[in-house]
């Protein structure tokens, strides 16, 4: 896969806006179709939020937190990496919350495995030298 761009961020209140104003830019350079950009957006976002919730649960951890963000195309198939030094956690092992049995059950939270599994070919999950480092792999829709 060829590597389209990168960039590295500290974990602040801001980091879910500026990860996806990064990626809409390099949607748009790349000329992503409209529906392959919100795609990977949305789930950039809801990976970014369970990040930031859980992924750094003492402040010694949050004091040095990182997230790097790689993007990597090959034909039609798109490859956002995500990496951050938090808490190991491999969602790929992880199963997706049942879903509610009627409006009134409903609760907010806890689909956000079946979101990604939904708009992404395949999820990867390599945990190496302290780091997370989780793979969304999406096809690039027809314009």
């Amino acid at each position: 896969m060829q590597q389209l761009a990168d960039i590295s961020l500290p974990l602040t209140s801001d980091i879910v806006t500026k990860a996806l104003e990064w990626l809409e830019r390099v949607g748009k350079q790349q000329q992503w179709p409209a529906r392959s950009l919100f795609k990977l957006k949305l789930c950039l976002d809801e990976t970014l939020t369970n990040i930031a919730m859980y992924g750094f649960d003492t402040a010694e951890l949050a004091g040095d937190a990182q997230i790097r963000l790689r993007v990597l195309q090959q034909g039609r198939h798109t490859a956002l990496e995500i990496s951050d030094n938090g808490v190991a956690f491999d969602p790929t092992g992880q199963t997706s919350r049942a879903l509610d049995e009627s409006l009134e059950d409903a609760q907010i939270g806890g689909h956000g495995l079946r979101l990604l599994r939904h708009y992404l070919e395949d999820l990867r999950y390599e945990r190496r030298d302290g780091w997370n480092q989780l793979t969304l792999i999406a096809a690039l829709d027809d314009s």
